[in-house]
C-alpha cells in the first residue's frame, strides 16, 4: 500500500494519509478549485475565519483569464465600487473604471494580504464524492511533474473555476478554406497589427464592440457580425453609472419598470439603435440578464463609430467560401483579411465534477428552490462565481460559502476536542 507525500497548499498543511484504496492527500479545510477572483474571495474569507484551505489552479498564476486572455485596452465595465472583493476595497487613486493592469495589481495584493498561495499547474480532471468516507476526492494532474496525478481529499469542495473557463468558438462551414487569419477574442491583444486590414468581428457583446472600437482606432476596417438582438446602453446616465442607477431603482421598482426607464434614457442618449442594424430584444436589458445571463453592452465609444459608418454591421455568418471570402445568411459575400470570434466562454465544470447534481450539462448551476441558496449543494459542495452577477455576485457567494464552511469546521473541531478530553 503506497503512502504519498502532500504539498503545502494555501493556508493548509496537508498530512500524509494511508488509505486502503492507495495514496491520497487528505487536506485540512476545503479544497477550492480555481484561483481567479471567486477562488481568492473564498480563500480570503476562510482565512479571516481561521479555516485552512487548499487552492488548486491549472495555470501558472492567479486570475488566468485576466492575465493571459484579455485585450490590452480592457477596463472594468462597471465602477470599481461594484467590483471589489470582500474585505478590501480598491485603492483611492485607482480610476473609477480600473484598467486590467490596475485590477491585476489589486488581485495580487489581495492574495498576498490574505496569504493565499495556490498550488499552480494543477489541472483538476475529476471530482467525486466518496459517501463511505464522507469526503470529496479531487484528482489533479501536475504539469510540472510530467502529468503526474494526485488525489486530494476533503469534506468540502468549492467550485470556483468560473463561468469563463473555456473558449466558445462556433463551427463554421468551410473554415479550413479561409486564407486569412482566424482567432478567438482570447488571443486578441491590440488592433495595431491589423492596420489597413478588413476585419470581421463575430459577436456583438461588450468585448466584440470594444474590439471593433480598438480596431478602428488602429486604422483597421472592422465589420461586426450580429446574429441576434442586443441591448446597447450608455455606460453612464446623468453623470453617474448606468448600473448604479439600475441597482438603486430595483430597490423600489419592479424590473420591467426599471427596464422601461433605462431604454427610454438610452434612446434619448444614443438614438434608435435599430436604424443602424442593432435591433433590441423583446425582453428588457435587466430581465434578459436574469433569464439568459446575457449582459447588455455598456457603450464606451463604439456606438458613435457605428453611426458614422466606421464600424459596419453585417448579418450572421453562414460559411467561409474559400480564399478570403465569407458568406452571410442573407446570401451576400464579402472578403476579409482576418476573422475574430468574440463569442465568449463557457464553464468546464461538467467535464470533471462527477457528483453533487449542482450543475447542468452546460456548466451552469441548477435553479435552486431558494435562489439565495444556489451557492450550496449537497454533501459539502459549494459553487462561487456562477450567479451571473459578476464580481459583485461572486463576492456575496464567497461570503456565504466561507461562513457555512467555517461553521462546520468549528463544529467538527469542537467535537474532536470533546472526544480528546473524554479519552484522557
Amino acid at each position: 500500500m503506497q503512502e504519498q507525500a502532500a504539498d503545502a497548499a494555501g493556508n493548509s498543511s496537508p498530512r500524509q494519509e494511508r488509505e486502503s484504496s492507495g495514496g491520497c492527500c487528505l487536506v485540512r479545510g476545503p479544497i477550492i478549485v480555481g484561483a481567479g477572483p471567486s477562488g481568492l474571495a473564498v480563500a480570503a474569507t476562510l482565512s479571516r475565519h481561521a479555516v485552512p484551505f487548499t487552492v488548486l489552479e491549472r495555470s501558472d498564476g492567479i486570475a488566468d483569464l485576466w492575465t493571459n486572455r484579455t485585450y490590452d485596452r480592457l477596463r472594468l465595465h462597471l465602477p470599481k465600487v461594484f467590483c471589489e472583493l470582500p474585505h478590501v476595497g480598491f485603492p483611492a487613486d485607482f480610476p473609477t473604471y480600473p484598467t486590467k493592469h490596475d485590477f491585476l495589481r489589486y488581485l495580487r495584493s489581495y492574495a498576498a494580504r490574505f496569504a493565499v498561495s495556490p498550488l499552480f499547474g494543477r489541472t483538476v480532471t475529476r471530482a467525486r464524492f466518496d459517501a463511505a468516507a464522507s469526503l470529496w476526492r479531487v484528482t489533479a494532474v501536475s504539469a510540472a511533474d510530467g502529468g503526474r496525478a494526485t488525489e486530494y481529499a476533503s469534506p468540502w469542495l468549492v467550485v470556483a473555476s468560473g463561468e469563463n473557463a473555456e473558449v466558445v468558438e462556433p463551427k463554421v462551414k468551410g473554415r479550413e478554406r479561409f486564407a486569412g487569419e482566424v482567432l478567438h477574442s482570447s488571443a486578441y491583444r491590440s488592433g495595431e497589427r491589423f492596420k489597413g486590414m478588413r476585419v470581421l468581428v463575430v459577436g456583438c457583446g461588450n468585448s466584440g464592440m470594444e474590439m471593433c472600437l480598438d480596431l478602428c482606432e488602429h486604422g483597421a476596417m472592422p465589420f461586426m457580425s450580429v446574429r441576434s438582438g442586443v441591448h446597447v446602453l450608455p455606460r453612464e446616465m446623468f453623470g453617474t453609472s448606468t448600473f448604479g442607477i439600475a441597482m438603486k431603482l430595483l430597490k423600489w421598482l419592479p424590473i420591467k419598470l426599471v427596464d422601461r426607464f433605462l431604454l427610454l434614457v438610452a434612446k434619448m442618449v444614443l438614438g434608435d439603435t435599430e436604424r443602424h442594424g442593432l435591433r433590441r430584444p423583446k425582453l428588457g436589458p435587466l430581465e434578459i440578464k436574469n433569464v439568459t445571463g446575457k449582459s447588455p453592452v455598456l457603450d464606451v465609444g463604439a456606438w458613435s463609430l457605428i453611426k458614422s459608418g466606421n464600424i459596419k454591421i453585417v448579418p450572421e455568418v453562414e460559411s467561409f467560401t474559400g480564399g478570403s471570402g465569407v458568406r452571410f445568411v442573407d446570401g451576400n459575400e464579402m472578403a476579409f483579411d482576418a476573422v475574430i470570434f468574440a463569442t465568449g466562454y463557457r464553464s468546464n465544470v461538467p467535464s470533471w465534477l462527477k457528483d453533487g447534481d449542482l450543475f447542468t450539462e452546460d456548466g451552469k448551476p441548477r435553479a435552486a428552490q431558494e435562489p439565495s441558496s444556489s451557492w450550496r449543494g449537497p454533501d459539502g459542495l459549494y459553487c462561487v462565481g456562477f450567479s451571473g452577477r459578476g464580481l459583485l455576485g461572486a463576492g456575496a457567494d464567497a461570503l456565504r460559502a466561507a461562513a457555512d464552511i467555517a461553521g462546520r469546521w468549528q463544529a467538527a473541531a469542537a467535537a474532536g476536542a470533546k472526544i480528546s478530553s473524554s479519552s484522557v
